[in-house]
């Protein structure tokens, strides 16, 4: 099987402070956003990025895709989206090519995701049909109510959940058709299936894999891509 991809980057950001798009923000020479395309791009099971935008960038994002050779690999097509993720997400779906594919759907805002993780999880989605990337919580979780702590929650059964998240398309159809039908509003798109009643599936993702929302997420990004790279030269 194979795999059409919608990557968001219609985002607010707010939480950046930035003067634009934090999907558009410069990091180490590349767009955030670029990261995910060069991985995407590579993989002969994608074969369709739909890139769902603020409709006002459309038109920047569409030249800087034009600027580079690479991305005519495989088919690009950028959109507009919603005023909300779940809005844009199902904007994207109706640009999906061939409903018998897997739908994959990452945010732009996140440029670690490594080939190995889309793989496994892209495996696990054709073997269940609904299928996330995650990774244990760490940190002690504490539940509070009018800044007073009520509870210490177990972390044996919590997991912070990341993207890609990758369906069969008729599922993660049928399952925002319903929410939007219901009213209902999820933070994920595996909320989505859930509530519609189907199981998901857990496939154990990378600690680097984080989204970038704020400023400090860039410093922190900066030293993963050093990094990376201090380890790939090594090789």
């Amino acid at each position: 099987m194979e795999y059409e991809l919608i990557l968001l980057a219609a985002g607010q950001g707010k939480r950046m402070n930035a003067s634009k798009n934090k999907v558009l923000l410069h990091l180490l020479g590349e767009h955030v956003i670029e990261y995910a395309l060069n991985l995407f791009v590579s993989d002969a099971n994608c074969k369709q990025i739909i890139l769902v935008a603020k409709a006002a960038e459309c038109e920047e994002l569409q030249q800087m895709i034009a600027k580079n050779k690479h991305y005519r690999v495989a088919p690009i097509k950028v959109v507009a989206g919603g005023d909300e993720r779940q809005d844009s997400v199902y904007n994207g779906l109706y640009h999906v090519q061939d409903p018998s594919r897997i739908v994959m759907i990452h945010d732009g805002a996140r440029p670690f995701i490594e080939q190995e993780f889309v793989q496994r999880l892209y495996q696990k989605a054709i073997e269940t049909g609904a299928a996330i990337l995650g990774v244990p919580v760490k940190d002690t979780i504490k539940k509070v109510e009018n800044g007073v702590v009520v509870e210490t929650v177990s972390r044996e059964h919590l997991w912070q959940i990341q993207t890609p998240q990758a369906f069969q398309f008729d599922l993660i159809m049928k399952a925002h058709q319903k929410a939007k039908m219901d009213g209902f509003f999820g933070t994920d798109d595996a909320s989505l299936v859930e509530y519609y009643g189907a199981p998901v599936y857990m496939v154990g993702g990378s600690y680097d894999n984080i989204k970038l929302t704020t400023p400090d997420d860039m410093v922190i990004a900066e030293a993963i891509l050093s990094q990376r790279k201090k380890w790939r030269g090594r090789k």
